[in-house]
């Protein structure tokens, strides 16, 4: 029973210190957590929170929220990861195939 305790006291403060060390202020001190899940849920969503909502024509990335819609391509899918990618490192830009 104690190890058992140990086990999930290690494990608890293990996934503590990952997302400590994952969450980071992006500019606007918007959180890089908060963008990455919006992005997953659906693509483009984190990008449009980095950029302070606004004006969804002017501020959200149109390529990756419109080809979200494509079911296996958008969401779930490569622009679901990309997205999620881009809104981790503070990227707000709409590009489908580069790392920039």
């Amino acid at each position: 029973m104690r190890i058992a305790a140990l086990v999930v006291a290690a494990a608890v403060a293990g996934v503590t210190l990952a997302e400590a060390a994952y969450a980071h202020p992006c500019p606007g001190r918007r959180s890089s957590e908060t963008a990455t899940w919006l992005s997953i849920a659906h693509p483009g969503l984190g990008e449009w929170y980095l950029k302070r909502w606004g004006p969804f024509f002017d501020n959200a990335p149109q390529k990756k929220f419109w080809l979200g819609f494509i079911p296996f391509y958008g969401w779930p899918g490569y622009l679901q990861i990309k997205s999620a990618i881009d809104a981790n490192h503070c990227r707000t830009n709409d590009e489908l195939s580069r790392r920039r």
